[in-house]
């Protein structure tokens, strides 16, 4: 994965993941499946409190984190190693939203493409290039603690005259804009659990809101965003 510095682009989109790119929702519904098969009610309630307290820890959700930190409690379990067996062998790629390889390509007709993420330094890597994530944006992904916090990094490695931000998460998306004002214009595709509830509130609002992440191959949504960005509409 390279973050490296470039010339500066007019245009740079980046991309969270998990429920923005990628269905991550069902990845943690099915896990959850593979829990309770494994290691029963009680195992599996164990081990999202686990998860729940790792990631108020952490700041980020961590999977396998949690499964070794459940391992020091049941160090004789062997059905672990199954539960390990089942994240590492998961078919990341079936659970791409629709036409998301798609829209990156689109995407990258109107300016750079890169995949700005946070969590762990061993599932999160894994899933965006199982996915096909890192290919489709040429290796250009950053996974960050707190990536709101590391806007100076990512202007540093990937220098743009505007950004476009695109994330399922308003607080992600406001904190951001706080910092880049009218060099940043925000995108909020309505999808996965953060789509509601009491995480909507924010100030400053998305200036831009969808309900899937394939509405950006809509041509009125890309002239939409073009005019939220200050640019002139793109050629069809």
């Amino acid at each position: 994965m390279t973050a490296t510095s470039a010339a500066r682009s007019p245009l740079v989109f980046l991309l969270d993941v998990d429920n923005t790119l990628l269905d991550n929702d069902r990845i943690s519904e099915d896990l959850d499946r593979e829990l309770a098969l494994r290691l029963g009610d009680p195992g599996q309630r164990r081990y999202w409190a686990i998860f729940e307290a790792l990631r108020a820890e952490l700041g980020y959700a961590d999977y396998l984190g949690a499964l070794q930190r459940y391992r020091v409690e049941h160090p004789r379990d062997p059905q672990l190693i199954a539960v390990s067996s089942f994240l590492m062998n998961y078919p990341v790629e079936d659970c791409l939203f629709p036409r998301t390889l798609e829209v990156l390509e689109h995407l990258a007709s109107l300016g750079s493409t890169v995949i700005l993420s946070d969590g762990d330094m061993v599932f999160q890597p894994h899933k965006i290039e199982r996915s096909g994530l890192l290919a489709a944006v040429g290796g250009r992904v950053l996974i960050y603690v707190h990536k709101e916090r590391e806007l100076d990094d990512v202007e540093a490695r990937y220098p743009g005259e505007h950004y476009v931000l695109i994330d399922d998460k308003v607080r992600i998306l406001a904190a951001a804009k706080q910092i880049w004002k009218e060099r940043l214009t925000t995108v909020f595709p309505r999808q996965g659990h953060y789509a509601r509830g009491p995480e909507l509130a924010a100030d400053p609002a998305p200036d831009l809101c969808i309900e899937h992440i394939a509405d950006l191959l809509d041509r009125d949504v890309t002239a939409r965003l073009a005019a939220a960005c200050g640019v002139e509409r793109p050629e069809d």
